[in-house]
């Protein structure tokens, strides 16, 4: 009668404690790498540094395999596979729309990246200043005047915010997909 204490009464799932002590040494590696790279790759979802959709996609593989895909199998991972490229290519797109639409250069587009993993070193103002002060220098390094350095700066901010707003929104919705497929 005790040990039915342990259980999740009336769907006979072991409960935490019970599944960690019946598990082996390489599922216990397998869970402890999912949720690393789960929470690194939400992580990267906001800093540009990490290639969040990318790691996301790769925590919730290792959370697959290590229940041997049992719940969450080859159609949802295929699927999970194709919103974290359409993530990183939102991302990428929306950037460069951004720096494009307000008339950056090349050379804008580099300073905004540079300074955005600058920034990634000054906290959450150093994020949103960084890409605008790195597309402003990166334009004015093309000899452009300080009134077209700004529009591109403001552009490629707005690109970047963007293309991480879309980037979040694809990668909560994988981990969403992801919790309905495994528990419903």
């Amino acid at each position: 009668m005790a040990a039915s204490f342990h259980r999740f009464e009336g769907i006979g799932l072991l409960s935490p404690l019970e599944a960690l002590l019946n598990s082996s040494p390489m599922d216990i590696f397998a869970w402890v790498l999912a949720v690393v790279l789960v929470v690194l790759g939400v992580v990267g979802l906001v800093l540009p540094a990490i290639p969040g959709p990318l790691v996301l996609f790769l925590g919730l593989w290792a959370a697959a395999w290590a229940e041997s895909f049992v719940h969450v199998g080859l159609g949802s991972l295929l699927v999970l596979a194709a919103m974290a490229g359409l993530a990183s290519l939102a991302d990428f797109v929306a950037g460069a729309f951004g720096a494009h639409r307000y008339g950056a250069s090349g050379r804008s587009v580099i300073g905004a990246t540079i300074g955005a993993v600058v920034g990634l070193f000054f906290g959450l103002i150093g994020l949103l200043l960084g890409p605008f002060i790195g597309a402003v220098l990166g334009e004015l390094s093309a000899r452009r005047d300080l009134l077209a350095a700004g529009r591109a700066g403001w552009g490629a901010t707005l690109g970047l915010i963007l293309g991480t707003a879309a980037k979040v929104a694809l990668g909560l919705a994988m981990v969403a997909l992801f919790l309905a497929v495994r528990f419903f």
